[in-house]
């Protein structure tokens, strides 16, 4: 696989920093997360979707970094891994002694992947970092949710993941430059971040047309019409937006009316929007979903269902993705988990292990950093391991 040449040591826990670490497992990395001796740690319950959704592929091993013993132990894993990962608040990993600098002098071309909920520094460094904290500081939540009913969340955890890839991708970044300068570096997201380079044109709305996004509910901020549309049996999406595509539109709903001013031109589009919504659900409402989504999409206008997870898992498109992919957990059995959604013509990634027990792995992997039985015994007697 084209990253099993890599070592990982993920330290993270929680959401952000595991999905950085799951971005290198899928592609084949060697990665090795390091537990706790004493509990699970956050991440909800081990046999639960969550946790088995972003720990497979990883091999776990339980160390106490309370302990000396246990310390080295991991900076001996260190001195031949790749990459780091870890989420600690910034402070810890300093007490710890396992801070970038620390662990560059033990491994210089170790490539080190902190994620924070506000950065390294800077006056909210030391403030503890969730998703829905990022959600509101990154200004999602104000541009979520219908006009007027207040701030709303997104409903999945987006400062979170994208946290979590970015410090992926920038690790694949830095392992590219290793190539050259044979040096490891230090590589930084976090949630606030992340959440705001998300933000994408919404931010740029402001930063460049000084402009400041308001809700816009289902209706797409810029581009008119594009929403939501209730059918006789439940809602579909519709964009519509630009000349060309809204003229089939007024013609596969057969409503001549709606190509008439000031609904003809996009700037009357956009100024009589609220009017024009309810103008075309009236003809969306003489029909069901599939009829219209068929129609629609034959006809050149982008139109598509609005799915529950299960309808959504169902759908043969999807399976054809393979968005959904088993894996085999010695307790749980088979169970389906989320799928890489990016495809690779000869070396695909692959789901080849359920997420691990607690500590699963860790005479294995002590052997293999040359750990002998003696040392392994000596180190579970001071539970150190």
């Amino acid at each position: 696989m084209p990253l099993s040449r890599f070592t990982v040591i993920d330290l993270t826990r929680v959401r952000a920093g595991p999905t950085a670490a799951r971005q290198f497992a899928d592609w084949g990395a060697k990665v090795i997360k390091v537990e706790t001796t004493e509990t699970e740690g956050m991440g909800g319950p081990r046999h639960g979707p969550d946790f088995q959704n972003l720990h497979r592929n990883k091999r776990s091993i339980t160390l106490n970094l309370k302990d000396p013993e246990g310390l080295k132990v991991l900076k001996r894993l260190a001195a031949k891994a790749d990459v780091l990962f870890e989420n600690y608040r910034p402070d810890v990993k300093f007490r710890l002694g396992i801070d970038y600098e620390s662990l560059k002098a033990i491994n210089p071309r170790l490539v080190y992947g902190s994620i924070s909920g506000f950065g390294q520094d800077g006056p909210y460094a030391t403030r503890p970092g969730f998703d829905q904290i990022a959600q509101g500081m990154g200004g999602l939540m104000s541009i979520t949710g219908l006009p007027g009913q207040g701030p709303v969340r997104a409903g999945i955890a987006i400062a979170d993941m994208s946290a979590g890839v970015f410090c992926a991708m920038g690790c694949l970044i830095a392992l590219l430059e290793r190539e050259v300068s044979g040096q490891g570096q230090w590589v930084q997201s976090s949630l606030l971040g992340a959440q705001i380079s998300m933000l994408d044109f919404q931010a740029a709305r402001w930063l460049i047309g000084k402009e400041v996004p308001p809700q816009a509910g289902n209706n797409h901020p810029t581009s008119i019409p594009t929403g939501v549309f209730k059918t006789t049996d439940g809602y579909i999406n519709i964009a519509a937006a630009g000349n060309a595509i809204y003229r089939r539109l007024v013609e596969v709903l057969n409503a001549p009316e709606l190509g008439k001013p000031p609904y003809d031109t996009d700037a009357g589009r956009s100024k009589n929007r609220d009017a024009l919504n309810p103008a075309i659900e009236a003809h969306t409402l003489k029909n069901s979903s599939a009829h219209w989504v068929e129609l629609l999409n034959k006809s050149g206008v982008p139109a598509g269902p609005i799915y529950r997870m299960d309808e959504m898992f169902a759908d043969p498109q999807v399976k054809h993705l393979g968005m959904a992919q088993k894996v085999k957990h010695k307790k749980l059995g088979d169970v389906e988990v989320v799928a890489q959604p990016v495809k690779l013509s000869r070396t695909p990634s692959k789901l080849h292990s359920a997420s691990p027990d607690q500590g699963e792995h860790t005479e294995e992997i002590l052997a293999e950093f040359g750990y002998s039985k003696a040392e392994i015994a000596e180190l579970k007697k001071r539970e150190a391991v």
